[in-house]
């Protein structure tokens, strides 16, 4: 399931200087996901496959430099292991952040715990997650695993807002189902993967407009942070 592993980061922990693991496999096809090669089965495939012990060894050499390690994906939560692996990395002394598109409330729930960080994807308004995520959903787990994020001893949600999937209405529909969050992050939608193509010509949206949005969802959250690359 781990199919990828970066040596440092400083922007995918927020205030850390990490390390990212990369798994495999998603139970969504966002058509504008920017890592299709961790989603789609023939792409995933092409990829490398590395042990919970290979990654251990590069995180033990890192010590005394990285501070904590990113799980993403994909989706981390689709893999069984990932709870003993979490338990890995803590026990060498780091902190973990997990990122989730949040359809697995019971697993989510049970790295509670374990997780120092956890950021959310809510892909756009309940009347269009079909759309954002190119498959059916059960609504009444997104909004348990909203729940459970927020008992996190630290958290973000986050939306990529990608025009045409992400509006002005849809921003305040988020703001309903997540009202009383910590934090939210507006992200910059960035045209340079997809899993399906026709969205590679959407153009996003400029910072003015992120700042409108912002304006829309500040009181529903504490703190709204805009995200652009």
């Amino acid at each position: 399931m781990i199919r990828g592993f970066s040596g440092t980061t400083l922007i995918d922990f927020p205030g850390r200087i990490a390390s990212i693991v990369f798994i495999g496999g998603c139970n969504f096809r966002c058509p504008f996901c920017h890592n299709p090669e961790l989603v789609l089965p023939d792409l995933i495939q092409k990829l490398p496959i590395l042990t919970s012990e290979e990654v251990f060894e590069e995180l033990q050499n890192r010590r005394g430099f990285i501070q904590g390690v990113t799980i993403t994906g994909g989706e981390p939560l689709v893999w069984d292991s990932l709870i003993d692996f979490v338990r890995g990395i803590k026990s060498l002394g780091l902190e973990v952040k997990i990122d989730t598109n949040g359809s697995f409330p019971e697993r989510l729930k049970k790295l509670k715990i374990l997780v120092d960080y956890v950021a959310m994807d809510i892909k756009s308004s309940p009347s269009k997650y079909h759309l954002a995520t190119g498959t059916d959903i059960d609504l009444d787990k997104l909004k348990e695993s909203i729940a459970i994020v927020k008992t996190f001893r630290d958290y973000e949600f986050r939306t990529t807002v990608v025009p045409g999937f992400v509006d002005q209405e849809d921003i305040h529909e988020i703001g309903e189902i997540i009202k009383g969050a910590k934090r939210y992050v507006l992200q910059q939608f960035k045209p340079t993967k997809a899993i399906d193509p026709d969205t590679l010509s959407i153009i996003p949206y400029t910072l003015e407009r992120l700042e409108d949005f912002r304006e829309t969802i500040k009181d529903y959250v504490d703190e709204v942070i805009i995200r652009s690359y």
